[in-house]
């Protein structure tokens, strides 16, 4: 029998969040999306001279992306001088739906995802700002809510004097995908 596994929250030791694996029916990436009332932006164009995704055989690799709203505006700000951590953390929540976009065009479906397997999240951080991993959960806490288990990932959340369009995060990911489209 196939299941899938949602996530419940609990605080561990000194009240950090920690997961509870939560297994339930089958439900895919999709419906979940569906039971969230979570409706995917358009995939924004490249801003240069790359593509947004390629995919090597079951690897499909992700360029980096902003927080691109549905009408093109992007948000704008340096991490711990212009936003909070809470403000960013949202930053890095859209630009997961952005990357749910980018994969859904490259896949058809994001039932197609077996999991998500690297982030690299970058954070334009403000002197002293060192709260990187805390932004990037923004995005890592959409993956497992849409994926479950298979979105948690292996991740690295940096910080930088710069992004480009003075985007507050950007964030790139690796994914394995399923060999065939769901029946």
């Amino acid at each position: 029998m196939t299941t899938t596994r949602g996530i419940g929250l609990q605080l561990g030791a000194k009240g950090h969040r920690i997961g509870t694996l939560v297994t339930s029916p089958a439900v895919g990436a999709e419906a979940r999306l569906a039971e969230l009332g979570i409706e995917l932006p358009p995939v924004p164009p490249p801003v240069a001279n790359f593509v947004r995704w390629r995919r090597v055989d079951n690897t499909l690799y992700i360029s980096g992306h902003g927080p691109i709203h549905p009408d093109g505006s992007r948000d704008r700000g340096k991490v711990g001088t212009d936003l909070t951590v809470e403000e960013a953390k949202a930053s890095a929540r859209l630009t997961g739906l952005n990357l749910l976009a980018t994969t859904r065009a490259a896949l058809g479906s994001l039932d197609r995802v077996k999991q998500i397997v690297k982030v690299l999240g970058m954070v334009n951080s403000g002197p002293g700002f060192d709260r990187q991993p805390e932004v990037i959960d923004g995005f890592s806490d959409l993956m497992v809510e849409v994926f479950g288990d298979a979105g948690r990932h292996a991740r690295s959340a940096v910080g930088l004097a710069e992004l480009p369009f003075g985007i507050p995060v950007e964030i790139e990911m690796i994914v394995e995908v399923e060999d065939t489209a769901p029946e």
